[in-house]
């Protein structure tokens, strides 16, 4: 290999680990078998969620993730993988491979990383569970309101009895 390959190959591992670093969350998927139809679905789904699915080669991919200092991941990247880059929901990439997964058995999660951390196979499967991030302020503000919304409810049961 020549010298100027090999720069080029340093080059693409290190813009894709400069990818890795920048992302809230990375998901490497297993796509074998899935036809052109399917793909498009998925990546078109993918788009609209901000996340960004990526064939790369496994060698690169491998030492890319070495590079991000995520070499967890690198054991992963066997067969047939992509990645999945979200740069700002974090669960948007577990979630949507996971749902896509469902219908189509082609798409298998795999490892990935949340945050600059690794994530294994089963965090990501427990990723993929959680709301999005709109979910998530919903749940929390309606668990804030609770006691709020108990305290007029026994105030306004106690000015009915005064009432009366």
């Amino acid at each position: 290999m020549s010298i100027k390959a090999i720069e080029i190959k340093k080059e693409q591992v290190t813009a894709v680990a400069t990818r890795i670093n920048d992302s809230a969350a990375t998901v490497v998927v297993e796509y074998a078998g899935i036809n052109v139809e399917d793909m498009k679905a998925l990546r078109s789904e993918l788009f609209a969620a901000n996340v960004e699915l990526e064939v790369i080669k496994n060698n690169i991919s491998s030492r890319a993730f070495t590079e991000a200092n995520l070499s967890e991941v690198s054991s992963e990247i066997v067969g047939a993988t992509a990645i999945a880059f979200s740069k700002e929901d974090v669960t948007a990439a577990a979630r949507i491979l996971h749902n896509f997964s469902k219908t189509n058995p082609a798409i298998k999660l795999k490892a990935g990383s949340l945050e600059g951390a690794f994530a294994s196979t089963e965090q990501v499967m427990e990723l993929a569970t959680l709301p999005n991030k709109e979910g998530m302020i919903s749940m929390l503000l309606s668990v804030l309101e609770a006691p709020i919304r108990g305290l007029a409810q026994v105030t306004a049961q106690i000015a009915e009895q005064k009432e009366d």
